[in-house]
C-alpha cells in the first residue's frame, strides 16, 4: 500500500508496541487514566470510557462526573476511584475543582456523556486539566473548535477521537467519502493543529500529521452506542502505559475492534458496549509480556 494511504494496522504492529510488564512492578508502574465526562442524560459513557482504560491493564483509573450522577455510576464498579464534581456541567468551577484534586496521570480522557458545554467553560476546563497528564485525549462532546484555541503545548499532548460529524464540527471542513480523500483530510488536520486525529469509521484513520495508520477490524455489530467511549478508554488507557499518541491510537483502533469482533462471534448482532468491555483482556492477552 502506497505512502498516500497508510499502513494497515495489523497484529504484528500492536505486538511490537504494547509494552511489556517488568516482574517487580508495583501500583502506579502500569498507568493511571483520568476520565473526565457525564451529565444528568448520560453517565453511562464516562463509565464505559473508564472500564476501557481499566480493562488494558493500567493500575488505576479515576473517574470526575457531576455529584449528582457519582452515587448511579460508583456502584456501577469497585475497581474506580470516582470523584463527584461540584456542578451539573464541566464550569470552570468543577474543572478547576478537578485540577486541584486530581493528582498527576499518564493520560485523561474527557467528553463522554459531556452534554453541551459553553465555549469558555470548555477552553477553560481543556487549559487546567491537560497540564496534569502526558497523554489528553478527546472525546464526544468535547470535539469543539474550541479546543483548538488552546495552547499548542497542550495540543501536543492531544489525541482527538471523531467519527464523521464529529471530525467536520471540530475541523470546519466535510470529508470525502473515499478513503483516499479521508486520508489525507485527517492528516491535514493533524499536521495543522499538532493533535494525532482517530476517525472512526468503515476504515478507522490514525495520523500525527506525517504517518497514516489504517484499521479494518471492526464488527457491523459495533454500531451500538458506547463502544465509541470504550475506544476512547483504550486509547487513554495504552497511553498511560507509556506508549506514544500515534501508537497508543493505532493500537486502541485494532484492540477495541479486535474486542468488538471477539463478541460479535458469540453475541451475533446483538452486542452492547459493555461486551466489548469484557473481551479486551481476551484480545491484549495475547500481547502480554513480562520482562
Amino acid at each position: 500500500m502506497g505512502a498516500r494511504a497508510g499502513f494497515r494496522i495489523e497484529e504484528g504492529y500492536v505486538a511490537s508496541r504494547v509494552p511489556a510488564r517488568k516482574r517487580d512492578s508495583h501500583k502506579g508502574m502500569n498507568g493511571t487514566v483520568c476520565v473526565v465526562g457525564g451529565s444528568m442524560n448520560y453517565h453511562g459513557a464516562p463509565f464505559l470510557c473508564a472500564m476501557g482504560a481499566a480493562r488494558t491493564g493500567v493500575d488505576l483509573v479515576y473517574l470526575a462526573v457531576p455529584k449528582a450522577v457519582s452515587g448511579a455510576v460508583r456502584s456501577l464498579s469497585p475497581d474506580l476511584i470516582v470523584y463527584p464534581l461540584p456542578d451539573g456541567k464541566l464550569t470552570r468551577g468543577s474543572s478547576s475543582r478537578a485540577a486541584g484534586w486530581l493528582p498527576e496521570v499518564g493520560s485523561l480522557a474527557i467528553g463522554p456523556g459531556l452534554g453541551p458545554q459553553s465555549t469558555a467553560d470548555l477552553k477553560a476546563a481543556v487549559s487546567s486539566l491537560a497540564k496534569k497528564c502526558r497523554t489528553f485525549v478527546v472525546d464526544a462532546d468535547a470535539l469543539r473548535p474550541a479546543i483548538l484555541e488552546s495552547d499548542p503545548s497542550l495540543l501536543g499532548k492531544a489525541v482527538v477521537t471523531p467519527h464523521a460529524r464529529e471530525f467536520e464540527r471540530l475541523f470546519g471542513k466535510a470529508l470525502p467519502d473515499d478513503l483516499d480523500g479521508r486520508v489525507e483530510a485527517v492528516r491535514q488536520a493533524a499536521r495543522d493543529h499538532g493533535l494525532v486525529v482517530l476517525l472512526k469509521g468503515p476504515t478507522d484513520v490514525v495520523s500525527d500529521g506525517d504517518e497514516v495508520g489504517l484499521n479494518d477490524v471492526h464488527s457491523p455489530a459495533m454500531t451500538v452506542g458506547g463502544t465509541g467511549d470504550v475506544l476512547t478508554g483504550v486509547t487513554a488507557g495504552l497511553a498511560a502505559k507509556g506508549m506514544g499518541r500515534f501508537e497508543a491510537a493505532c493500537c486502541a483502533a485494532f484492540i477495541n475492534g479486535l474486542a468488538g469482533s471477539a463478541a460479535a462471534e458469540e453475541l451475533g448482532l446483538h452486542v452492547l458496549a459493555s461486551d466489548v468491555v469484557a473481551r479486551i483482556p481476551g484480545a491484549m492477552k495475547r500481547f502480554d509480556r513480562l520482562e
